[in-house]
């Protein structure tokens, strides 16, 4: 049985965590078969959107931290490799051009939480719980934890958060926005949202998820000067042309 299965709709791609029995922790089998996922979605020129979720209950508890880590009485910068190794097992999703949702209907815990993280955006059901839950068991937070989570709540929630280590549930993480939408069923919601994704301008699609990357991380100016060479492309895309033929049309 594939730890992680892949599976191919029309320009669609979903990727699911397959270890239900264990509520899909991470061990280095597991994050071995995502990484490959992952690259394969990346290498795909038919790949439009991609869903990432979790077989069974849970979306992901976090990491099998004593067959993933190994022995931590290694040296500090030999651990720290380790670590580096695992966060680029799923921290690939980032990087896609392609828009990417994580349906989250259970628990996301630590990397669990990260990996929901990675994805643009989160679709959460009723059960929903994510978990930033490092400092609980005496671990700073890695995989981008710090990172992504106060790109999308801002510093000072994300140091709360941090802090207390406790599960969030699916209503306060919609409130915080963590989640985008809450829904009863979110791998259906996520997998819709996909296929209005897919049906959009792939260019543009990836020119929109760099323009809110940099928007997140610079000034307006920087931003402007992104913006205007890539809306300036789009003018002279199909979707465009066909939008303002109908317009004229209209008038």
């Amino acid at each position: 049985m594939n730890l992680v299965d892949l599976t191919r709709d029309d320009h669609v791609r979903t990727i699911t965590l397959n270890a239900p029995e264990r509520l899909n922790a991470l061990d280095r089998p597991l994050l071995d078969e995502l990484a490959a996922a992952i690259s394969e979605v990346s290498a795909d020129p038919d790949a439009r959107a991609l869903v990432v979720t979790g077989a069974g209950r849970g979306f992901c508890a976090g990491a099998d931290l004593q067959g993933l880590f190994g022995d931590v009485t290694r040296p500090t910068a030999v651990l720290r490799q380790v670590l580096l190794d695992v966060y680029a097992s799923f921290l690939g999703i980032r990087d896609l051009a392609i828009p990417t949702v994580a349906a989250v209907h259970g628990p996301a815990v630590g990397a669990g939480l990260n990996i929901a993280l990675a994805c643009d955006v989160i679709v959460a059901g009723p059960r929903a719980g994510f978990g930033p839950t490092f400092a609980n068991i005496g671990l700073h937070p890695g995989g981008g934890c710090t990172w992504m989570l106060t790109q999308r709540i801002g510093a000072a929630n994300a140091a709360a958060a941090l802090f207390s280590g406790e599960v969030i549930g699916a209503d306060e993480a919609l409130r915080l926005g963590i989640a985008q939408e809450l829904v009863d069923d979110p791998q259906h919601r996520a997998r819709e949202l996909a296929d209005l994704y897919a049906t959009r301008d792939a260019g543009l699609m990836a020119d929109i998820k760099t323009a809110t990357r940099i928007a997140a991380t610079s000034d307006l100016a920087t931003t402007l000067d992104f913006e205007s060479w890539a809306q300036a492309s789009s003018l002279a895309g199909d979707d465009f042309a066909a939008f303002a033929a109908r317009f004229s049309a209209g008038r």
